[in-house]
This record gives C-alpha cells, structure tokens and sequence, in this order.
C-alpha cells in the first residue's frame, strides 16, 4: 500500500492524537510508526505519524486534515513516499561527497542526488562515475550574484527539494537564504572550543585539543548558526598530528551530515524556534 507522513507541530491541548488517530482510521489508513513530543518549556506538541493507505492523493488526503488542522491550529505537512530531490554543492573537499554517493547508491540517504554543482572542477569525476550530471558554476566576488541566479534555476530545472552544501566554501547570500529556507543543510567543523578562519584543525592542534566534531544545520542568513539537525563528536588526545586530526575531523563531518540528510529526507526533522525536534 502507498506510504505517507504526516508531521505537525501545534499548541498543546487535550484531544490532538486522538483526533489525528481518528481521522487516519475514519479514512483507512494504517498507522506504522508514531512519535511526538511535547514541548512543556513552549507549550507546544510535535508529531510525526507514518502510514500507509490505498486508493487516495498525497494532496487528496491533506485537504481532508486541513479541517482538523484549523480546529487545532496545527501547522502541518503531509508527504507521499516519492524520496526527495536532492542538489548537492562542493568545492574541492570530496569526502562528504564521497559519503553521500556511497549511501544513496546503497538506498541508505533517504533522498535522490539529482545531480552535482560546483565552483570548482575537481570533482567532476567523482560525481559522473556515480552517473550524475556535473554542473560547474564559477563563483567569484565579480560573478556571486549570477552564480545564485544559476544556483536557483538548477534548483527548479532538476525539481530539487534539498540543497545540500557538502563542504561548499561559499557563504550564501541572505536574500538566497530567505527563498531556500528550510531548504538548504550545511556541514561546518566544530570544535570545543571554536576555531575560525584558516587551517582550522591545525589550531586545534596547538591548543592540544580533546573533541573534534562537526555540525549539520539548517542555513540562514546568520552564518553558521541555523538551527542544528545533528552533531558528530570523536574524542582525540596528544597523539593526534595535524592531518590525523583533519581525517578525524572529516569522519565526523561526514556522518553528521549524511544523517542530517537522511532524516531530513525522511521527515524526521521538525523546526521548533531556533532549533529542531528530530524523531529519529
């Protein structure tokens, strides 16, 4: 039977589940998977339900609840089992897109890679022995904004639902952040404690760090500071040279962004003020 999600998020009150519940069973669906969490701090409750249900639309089903909606003022999202579409954007670091490639061929990412775009050409082999298109955008001082002119008619010409920077070395602009957003993961290091500009693990190491680790967030116009999805960190000691520290620093990048993704994909993810509530 065709699979569909369904998640919200609304004022707590008495009545919400069952009414959720009732409405599936009233039109034939069968519930196989349901979290929620109430939020008691903001007095608001997530849910997110999984089901399946034969002979009805997506949409269909989504002008049904929205009555149930309304009397609960919920806002909500109701999903069909198409995996989404996903645009990924690199520069020259290629491991998390190595590691995106690996699980999406393995029907492990939750979404389709629709194709590949960069500001560099370092990556176009890696991206068309997957059997993705490779589309080279230059992006310079002088061409940034027709290069986010570009970056928005791909969006639209491959129909990608997700845009995904792994290891993009450009900031968006805050106008590009605005038409994308809720749309747009980044993957950046983070260490304890922070460390900006260059060469950022080799700092690490002169201040004899003990974590490395890496954050997946949501991109807003306040660099860096969107609302987190996942963080991944390893624990390192003294032994650890710079370039051990970079390798360490990428496993962590990696698997923080391709869960990210993932759940994302599987509407996992649910936005809740500045941060997120992730049924994973």
């Amino acid at each position: 039977m065709p699979q569909f999600t369904l998640t919200l998020h609304c004022p707590e009150r008495a009545g919400i589940v069952h009414a959720v519940t009732s409405f599936l069973v009233d039109h034939g669906c069968d519930i196989v998977q349901h979290q929620q969490f109430d939020d008691d701090v903001r007095g608001t409750l997530f849910l997110r339900t999984a089901f399946s249900c034969d002979g009805v639309e997506a949409d269909e089903l989504a002008g049904e609840f929205a009555k149930v909606a309304t009397q609960f003022e919920m806002d909500f999202d109701l999903w069909d089992d198409r995996p989404p579409r996903v645009l990924v954007m690199v520069s020259k670091a290629g491991h998390c897109l190595n590691d995106l490639l690996f699980r999406w061929r393995a029907g492990g990412l939750g979404g389709e890679i629709a194709a590949v775009v960069s500001n560099h050409e370092d990556l176009r082999p890696m991206a068309e022995a997957a059997g993705l298109d490779f589309v080279h955008v230059p992006n310079t001082a002088d061409t940034k904004h027709l290069a986010e002119q570009r970056l928005v008619e791909l969006v639209d010409e491959y129909q990608a639902d997700l845009v995904v920077l792994a290891r993009y070395m450009q900031v968006l602009s805050n106008d590009l952040c605005a038409k994308l957003a809720g749309r747009v993961i980044n993957i950046h290091h983070s260490f304890l404690p922070g460390f900006k500009g260059a060469k950022p693990y080799h700092q690490a190491y002169d201040r004899g760090v003990k974590y490395v680790g890496a954050t997946a967030h949501y991109v807003t116009p306040d660099l860096d500071e969107g609302p987190i999805i996942e963080q991944e960190v390893l624990r390192v000691d003294h032994s650890f040279d710079p370039r051990a520290l970079t390798a360490a620093g990428r496993d962590a990048e990696a698997l923080a962004l391709s869960r990210a993704v993932r759940w994302h994909c599987e509407h996992r993810v649910l936005l809740n003020g500045n941060g997120t509530v992730v049924f994973r």
